[in-house]
């Protein structure tokens, strides 16, 4: 294989990892997501929780460790030793109808109370501070890293109309030109439609004059092994889906990209997986974790993907780089400077802190 001065090179084959995990018929069971096959208990926008799962030790990506034990190992040039995945859902750019009830109610896990007051405020003054894509990326610039923008192309949805591509399509331009990476965010009625999504990936490559490899479903809608076989049919070379809503850690025991196996057709799903391991929302919300105790979970991710050599998928959404007016002030200003924290932090360690496409391109160029 020929060296690189730029990337990480990771020295695992995709292709001989599935043999070596059927020895382990737990593990096997845990990397395939077997019981996800035939769920019973999804809520009520069709999607699984932590809760009704009985998968135990999330936080630990058992199924890589494993692997390791077993031989598997990454390599990282200039003296790499993991990669972090840097990612942005931008799930609004206006402020929605059931932002401005949340800023009104006195929810107990309001952090921001002045917040509140000054969403209000921005509400009717009809201002547009989640347009913010420069401030992160002038942000992330400070350590020379980029991520991945993740954009809806359908403005229908469960929780409110969105925005159109159109608003945005100066951003859009900033983006790729600051070599970020634009990927589709599917529409919350078109995660299972194989039509809606092609429609909505060539509408995203229209406007950016880019084409799409990356992918994830908006508010972690999956279905195993469905939703990888849409994707993948639909153009995707990477998705990103894979994880809970309710509940940080390694859904399926892997901190290490790799391709998805069905075990119904005893084969493998030609789309590369980037598990989602941490997202904002999902700690102040559901976790109900303040930025001091988010942050002790984030290390810790942090340092045990480090000794495994693995990729961290990081996810905070565009809305937390708005305060005070990050979604309906519940977000203070500590959260911010939590994503740049772990910038700082990866940036230390040596981490390759990069975007989605840039993994998926080095993975499968040499895999």
């Amino acid at each position: 294989m020929d060296k690189m001065t730029s990337c990480p090179q990771m020295i695992y084959s995709l292709n001989n990892i599935y043999n070596e995990l059927k020895k382990d018929q737990e593990i096997w069971d845990l990397f395939t997501k077997k019981e996800e096959y035939n769920p019973k208990k999804f809520n009520k926008y069709d999607r699984l929780s932590y809760k009704s799962i009985c998968q135990k030790n999330i936080l630990v990506p058992i199924v890589s460790e494993f692997l390791i034990k077993k031989g598997f190992y990454a390599e990282y040039e200039d003296n790499k030793k993991f990669a972090i995945f840097l990612s942005h859902d931008i799930d609004d750019i206006n402020f929605s109808n059931r932002q401005l009830f949340r800023s009104i109610i006195p929810y107990p896990f309001h952090r921001d109370h002045l917040g509140s007051i000054r969403f209000i405020s921005s509400y009717l003054k009809k201002e547009k501070p989640y347009i913010n894509f420069k401030k992160i990326i002038e942000l992330e610039k400070k350590y020379d890293v980029t991520s991945s923008f993740f954009l809806l192309a359908s403005n229908d949805d469960i929780f409110g109309k969105k925005y159109q591509l159109e608003e945005i399509q100066n951003e859009i331009g900033y983006v790729l030109d600051h070599k970020c990476e634009i990927g589709l965010h599917t529409g919350f009625f078109s995660f299972d439609d194989l039509q809606m999504i092609k429609t909505e990936k060539e509408k995203l490559e229209k406007i950016s004059g880019k084409k799409v490899v990356g992918v994830r479903n908006h508010v972690y809608r999956f279905k195993i092994p469905k939703t990888w076989k849409l994707l993948y049919q639909a153009g995707f070379e990477y998705d990103s889906s894979l994880g809970y809503y309710d509940m940080i850690g390694f859904r399926n025991g892997m901190c290490h990209p790799y391709k998805p196996y069905d075990i119904l057709e005893n084969k493998k799903i030609e789309i590369l997986e980037i598990p989602t391991c941490i997202v904002d929302i999902t700690m102040f919300s559901y976790m109900k974790l303040n930025p001091i105790n988010a942050w002790n979970y984030i290390k810790n991710l942090i340092d045990t993907v480090e000794k495994l050599g693995g990729v961290l998928s990081i996810l905070w959404h565009n809305w937390t780089f708005s305060f005070p007016v990050s979604y309906a002030g519940l977000f203070n200003s500590e959260w911010t400077k939590l994503y740049e924290k772990i910038l700082e932090y990866g940036y230390k360690k040596n981490a390759w802190l990069t975007n989605g496409k840039a993994i998926s391109d080095f993975i499968l160029r040499n895999f």
